[in-house]
């Protein structure tokens, strides 16, 4: 494990929060940046030298693989907010690894990666983040036989349907700098890493729970706690389910036939 923390600074300009409501089909923010909105600023640019086979880069990167060949996948995570991040002011993005652990899984050894971010401006830390990192080996071949697909279920009032089109995810991937080759190329996606399509973004998942939040009101100091918990596919569509009690927002994402494939709870703080 590394201690090193790498910092990255810029200035917030409105043109990454346009394109991601112009992409989500929400509404723009002013000047402040709407909660996980961060995820499109402060973004690592690994030189092309720098990407391994599967288009995430393997080197002169915080986290960095374990070993090469490694598959990533974002896990979940946890943000809390002190207050809002202002557009037109600079930001830095403080990044650190806090823990590593190696366990044993039923497809073969996994490593798990924390890593903290914080996010200043000025002299006030506004964002606090948690990101939960899994690699595991790399697997490759065709995708297994697909057991046969369960019937969708009705949209419930309050839901909201986001079409999961390859042109969105390509879109979205261009947005927060993404390489990675599995939510972009087919074939790729399908022949080398055995998946049936293109990975609909656990981010992405991520901001649209987030954004039915912010479209009920949800503002000030709050903290997201969220889990991916399935691998959705394009195909399989994107539904958005949000529920309140007691103060505190319960929202998951599934696809057409009901399947989970991410959960968040939200709630304010003092």
């Amino acid at each position: 494990m590394t201690n090193e923390v790498v910092e990255r600074s810029e200035v917030l300009l409105p043109g990454p929060a346009q394109a991601l409501a112009g992409l989500l089909g929400v509404a723009e923010p002013g000047a402040e940046l709407p909660l996980l909105w961060h995820w499109i600023y402060l973004l690592d640019r690994p030189a092309q030298a720098d990407l391994g086979p599967d288009g995430h880069p393997f080197r002169n990167t915080v986290p960095a693989p374990p070993d090469p060949g490694r598959r990533r996948m974002w896990a979940g995570g946890q943000v809390t907010t002190h207050g809002p991040l202002r557009l037109g002011e600079e930001a830095t993005r403080h990044t650190e690894v806090l823990k590593v652990e190696d366990k044993q899984g039923r497809s073969g050894p996994l490593t798990f990666l924390t890593v903290g971010h914080r996010i200043t401006q000025g002299d006030r830390l506004v964002v606090e983040e948690r990101q939960d990192i899994v690699y595991r080996e790399a697997v490759t071949g065709p995708p297994p036989e697909q057991a046969e697909t369960a019937p969708d279920l009705p949209i419930e009032n309050g839901e909201w349907v986001i079409d999961t089109s390859p042109t969105l995810l390509f879109r979205y991937s261009a947005l927060t700098y993404n390489g990675h080759r599995i939510h972009y190329d087919r074939d790729y996606a399908r022949d080398v890493e055995g998946y049936p399509g293109l990975l609909v973004h656990g981010p992405l998942q991520a901001v649209a729970m987030a954004e039915s939040a912010r479209a009920r009101g949800a503002s000030g100091n709050l903290v997201f706690d969220y889990r991916l918990r399935s691998p959705l596919f394009d195909h399989q569509g994107l539904i958005i389910n949000h529920t309140e009690s007691g103060g505190e927002a319960t929202i998951f994402a599934r696809d057409r036939s009901g399947r989970q494939t991410a959960t968040a709870t939200l709630r304010r703080t003092e």
